[in-house]
């Protein structure tokens, strides 16, 4: 499948078009790039590894890591091989540690600010479309690295400051914190946790009448009701994330705010690792 794929270099959507509209690819490097580390660590052959070391893009210091960029994870699993001493730490190999490691410097506040900045209740800020899916990846990313930097008995080095493992794991623990209801708004982002969290995010499956109650078809006019219904959805979609607050930790809990109120497994995925983490220590 790997040689399929680098043999056949393209955008998927250029195959399914109507994929282009939501979920377009902007590129493969990334993909092939982490492809070619996961399968090092499998089988240790020696063409993935050469792979790495003569990949035309190792991406840099990314912003975040997502379901169309995913760098971050590809520099992630060299730092841990690395750090583990199954990879030199020099040359392309440094390099792809240096940038992750640059990353979450950024992440933790003691880097350039690319990868946002906190809002004045605490949480993380990248951008106003589902901006927690970028927080539970990043501190998916915190977490294991601080893990690999504690094995190894190292730290994270941010400029002149040196950040322990525990301090890197102290900050994943405050934005968990965030999500789950320390905030302004004191409102569980995860769906079902807590006292309050919202009651109209936005998702089809939540919103419109289960079959038990409703077994007719529901046509997308007739939809449009359920849509458009100032109460709370109708199904609660226990253990979903939305897509959280803004810049200054406000939430508006209304089915159409798709920006702030839409749920997705990439923003919940992410953060099941973390919890795991977490209840370890």
């Amino acid at each position: 499948l790997f040689q399929f794929a680098k043999n056949h270099r393209g955008l998927y959507q250029n195959s399914i078009p109507s994929a282009r509209s939501f979920y377009s690819s902007s590129g493969d490097e990334d993909e092939l790039l982490w492809a070619a580390v996961w399968l090092y660590i499998a089988t240790g052959h020696q063409e993935y590894k050469a792979y790495i070391a003569g990949a035309n893009n190792l991406g840099g210091v990314r912003q975040s890591l997502s379901w169309d960029d995913k760098f971050v994870g590809a520099q992630a699993l060299v730092a841990k091989l690395i750090l583990q001493g199954k990879l030199p730490n020099n040359g392309r190999h440094a390099e792809m540690r240096s940038n992750v490691e640059s990353f979450l410097c950024n992440v933790v506040q003691h880097g350039d600010g690319r990868s946002g900045r906190l809002t004045p209740g605490g949480m993380l800020y990248l951008q106003p479309w589902s901006n927690l899916q970028d927080v539970t990846t990043a501190m998916f990313v915190l977490v294991t690295h601080a893990d690999h930097l504690a094995a190894a008995r190292a730290s994270l080095q941010c400029g002149g400051v040196r950040l322990p493992p525990a301090q890197l794991v102290s900050f994943a623990r405050s934005q968990v914190d965030y999500i789950l209801g320390k905030n302004p708004m004191k409102m569980s982002y995860m769906v079902g946790v807590g006292k309050r969290y919202p009651l109209q995010p936005h998702h089809r499956g939540a919103s419109l009448p289960s079959i038990r109650n409703n077994p007719g078809k529901i046509s997308c006019g007739k939809g449009a009701q359920y849509f458009h219904r100032s109460a709370p959805n109708l199904n609660v979609i226990d253990g979903a994330i939305v897509g959280g607050p803004d810049n200054n930790d406000h939430y508006d809990d209304s089915r159409g705010n798709y920006q702030q109120g839409e749920p997705s497994t990439y923003t919940v995925a992410p953060i099941v690792g973390v919890l795991a983490r977490l209840l370890h220590n």
